[in-house]
């Protein structure tokens, strides 16, 4: 199994993970504190430690299987949409910028686009000024890439 990953993206799911395991202590310290505290079966504040400790534990475990199996994609070619690249396009007339990123790292609000999404996949290998029409689930669209930038 491999897990595509720009490598500044890769970068930070590692830096995401440092801070998970060095908040963990503070988090396993709060349970103890809360379990001192007697009866656990009313004791709010042991749920709530228990919850974020649990969480923590899921986060850190979930990222430390994205690292061990990741894989930094290569730099693009020149001219030509690979993961990494950055992309003008006309979507159905409108012009909209993206960054081509593994599927880890998709975030339309942050204009990051993963390569395995509807449009993504139509879009790699390809070059500026071609067209292409992508079945996505709002329907048929025409897609221009206008630029690439590697």
């Amino acid at each position: 199994m491999k897990i595509l990953f720009t490598k500044p993206g890769f970068e930070k799911l590692k830096k995401d993970y440092e801070i998970l395991v060095k908040t963990r202590p503070l988090a396993v310290l709060d349970l103890k504190k809360a379990r001192e505290m007697g009866d656990l079966s009313e004791n709010g504040y042991y749920k709530s430690a228990r919850f974020k400790l649990n969480g923590i534990d899921m986060n850190i475990r979930h990222l430390n299987f994205l690292i061990k199996f990741a894989i930094i994609a290569s730099d693009p070619k020149k001219g030509i949409v690979g993961i990494g690249s950055k992309v003008d396009l006309k979507i159905s007339g409108k012009n909209k910028k993206y960054l081509i990123v593994g599927e880890n790292e998709a975030n339309p609000t942050e204009e990051k686009m993963s390569f395995l999404s509807p449009i993504g996949k139509d879009l790699i290998g390809k070059k500026a000024g071609e067209k292409i029409n992508v079945n996505s689930p709002s329907g048929k669209m025409q897609v221009e890439i206008i630029k690439v930038i590697p």
